[in-house]
């Protein structure tokens, strides 16, 4: 009545105190993801070349990109391939 807006403090609470779900997906290219979707179906790289009809070599370049945006590094300890595609089932 007064000009002034009226919210309801249950959503300005729920506002407030929501957190930023932040998507580490977000960085990957639709193609990227596309690739990583078939890692986590357990495709090879050649069964992933034969599903998206392109070359092993560019998939290998798809997953070395996947890999390194995911701030993935070699190591002897972890197999980053299996860390990336949790990373995608997380992110589902």
């Amino acid at each position: 009545m007064r000009g002034a807006s009226v919210v309801d403090p249950a959503l300005v609470h729920e506002l407030v105190t929501a957190r930023r779900r932040v998507d580490p997906l977000a960085v990957l290219s639709a193609r990227e993801r596309e690739v990583l979707a078939l890692m986590a179906e357990g495709r090879s790289n050649a069964g992933i070349a034969r599903q998206l009809r392109v070359t092993e070599g560019t998939v290998e370049k798809h997953v070395h990109s996947v890999l390194g945006k995911l701030r993935l590094p070699e190591t002897d300890e972890d197999h980053r391939r299996v860390l990336a595609v949790i990373a995608f089932l997380e992110a589902r």
